[in-house]
């Protein structure tokens, strides 16, 4: 029972190592040979793992795996901390400069009056401006239903009032009791 249960600590360990993101670094890496590249980026040659773990060792630094599906698998010697700091002081800059893009919603209904609508345009223009995406909802109740018509003309006219800074995405669709398109800001040229 107890050999059995060791067995599957180290089953479930290994494949642990395949299916992670972290590379495996100095005694996680289980072939027999691997093709060694130096600190420096010179190619060393193809040797036993054991022998490159005695080389980062000797260096006092560790054995990364780098291209684990490669045969004989690609090993390099390197700081593995200052490396997985490198790398995540990269993804935090990638983070830091993407754009990040809201969608405001304006709600309507068939039978709204015209200077509702105005206001309402003048909204979806501030977030246009703002460079936000803005779904626009025309709320059907009771027998409007029975009336899409009508309001498929009202975000027709809504489209019109915002033309200026924004772009129909995608056309007026209904959705349930709501009918539903959106509006994305024009692109500055």
């Amino acid at each position: 029972m107890v050999i059995l249960s060791a067995f599957c600590y180290l089953v479930k360990k290994y494949r642990r190592c395949h299916s992670i993101k972290d590379l495996q670094i100095n005694e996680q890496i289980r072939d027999r040979e691997v093709r060694l590249i130096g600190a420096d980026g010179e190619q060393v040659g193809i040797m036993a793992t054991k022998e490159a773990q005695k080389i980062a060792n000797d260096k006092r630094l560790d054995l990364v795996k780098v291209a684990p599906n490669a045969r004989p698998a690609v090993c390099r010697i390197m700081d593995y901390g200052k490396y997985k700091y490198e790398m995540q002081k990269k993804e935090k800059e990638a983070k830091k400069n993407q754009k990040i893009i809201n969608v405001k919603e304006v709600r309507l209904s068939p039978n709204i009056e015209e200077h509702d609508l105005n206001v309402k345009a003048k909204q979806a223009i501030k977030f246009l401006k703002n460079e936000d995406k803005v779904k626009v909802t025309v709320r059907f109740r009771g027998r409007e239903l029975g009336h899409t018509e009508l309001g498929r003309e009202v975000l027709k006219d809504f489209a019109e009032k915002t033309s200026e800074v924004g772009v129909i995405e995608k056309r007026a669709k209904m959705e349930g009791r709501n009918m539903i398109m959106f509006l994305s800001p024009k692109k500055s040229q």
